[in-house]
């Protein structure tokens, strides 16, 4: 399973470490790093349906949840 928010469609992104030394000498040896998002699995139960639905979610998308309503959200990401 790819490391993917099913409702923002966040995934991990490729940064540059940067120290001081950094500045001082105009050189990078430090490399890249890859940054992952954060993903929670949560089942999460939809009044309207009936039932549970277990999904991969950004904390982002999980307040977005709790805001807008399950059912609302997860139709509009094309989930259920």
């Amino acid at each position: 399973m790819a490391r993917i928010c099913q409702i923002t469609g966040k995934g991990t992104q490729i940064g540059g470490r940067y120290s001081n030394r950094t500045r001082a000498t105009q050189f990078n040896p430090c490399g890249k790093v890859r940054r992952s998002p954060n993903l929670q699995k949560k089942r999460i139960y939809v009044a309207e349906l009936g039932k549970s639905v277990t999904v991969s979610l950004s904390t982002k998308a999980l307040r977005t949840v709790a805001k807008n309503g399950a059912f609302k959200t997860l139709s509009k990401a094309g989930v259920i």
